[in-house]
């Protein structure tokens, strides 16, 4: 992924990175099962409830990833709901650490020869302000390998941060002058004045602006809201990602992606990873 749609060059940290952390055995033992060729509208949806949170999807080539999280006595924890909280699954674990491993295994890069950015789209579930504070702290540790925001310029790592989910977070990030994370807008951002080097990304729920599932015909004025949508935001330099789209297997989920893939839509959400990855090398994405 890029971090805006017009720009693909991505800053070379391998330098930067050497000799900063030991490679854990697990990061390597992905690396030694071959490199797939990275798919870059693939997005894990909720990418912790799989077995192997980050790695499975990196095995299928997903170039996003998403990850919820709470503030819990100053860590950062992964889950879906407070009844789910475990003290062991951190975001600094699960992600942030196999992440810098792996893009020093690989030269500055995710995927090995992977000049673009993975995007890890971190969700906000609650206290979106101290929980962003306590987020931008921990994101400080790892800018050799992210993607930054410095006095103006945006300058590209292997990992993009976005962050959405409480829209709270967003007052203490238009704030800094040097920041390690961008923000996940929604559609009333598009053609607002907010730049995408702080707005890369739209998302919104699919089924408030549509009502077509992917059975039967696409309805004309539906699809030309899409196609109208996602120009608007590739004509300001945004990615656009729907949730709450169709994810059942079967012809009406492949419809459904088809047209995703017509309107030039940048992430499509999935929790089957298996099943995206299909349907995308299948046609050559």
């Amino acid at each position: 992924m890029v971090l805006t749609t017009r720009r693909r060059a991505v800053t070379t940290i391998a330098a930067a990175l050497a000799g900063t952390v030991a490679v854990p055995a697990v990061a390597q033992a992905a690396e030694s099962h071959g490199r797939p060729r990275p798919l870059r509208r693939a997005h894990a949806h909720n990418d912790y409830l799989h077995e192997r949170p980050l790695l499975d999807a990196l095995s299928h080539g997903f170039t996003s990833l998403e990850a919820d999280i709470f503030l819990v006595n100053g860590e950062l924890l992964v889950a879906h709901t407070p009844e789910e909280l475990d003290p062991t699954r951190t975001l600094r674990s699960l992600y942030l650490d196999p992440l810098l491993a792996r893009v020093k295994a690989n030269h500055g890069s995710v995927y090995r020869g992977y000049r673009r950015p993975v995007q890890l789209l971190i969700d906000i579930k609650t206290d979106g302000i101290n929980c962003y504070l306590e987020l931008d702290r921990q994101l400080q540790r790892y800018r050799r390998m992210l993607s930054s925001y410095v006095n103006g310029r945006v300058h590209f790592g292997a990992v993009t941060p976005v962050i959405s989910g409480d829209r709270a977070a967003r007052v203490p990030m238009e704030a800094q002058r040097v920041r390690y994370a961008f923000y996940d807008g929604r559609l009333d951002d598009l053609g607002t004045t907010a730049p995408a080097s702080f707005i890369p990304l739209i998302s919104s729920n699919w089924t408030q602006s549509f009502t077509w599932a992917g059975t039967g015909q696409f309805p004309a004025a539906e699809r030309a809201k899409l196609h109208a949508l996602v120009a608007q935001a590739h004509d300001h330099g945004q990615r656009v990602r729907f949730w709450a789209t169709p994810d059942t297997p079967g012809p009406a989920r492949d419809a459904f992606w088809t047209e995703l893939l017509a309107a030039r839509i940048d992430h499509i959400n999935t929790d089957d990873l298996a099943g995206l990855e299909r349907f995308l090398r299948a046609r050559g994405e």
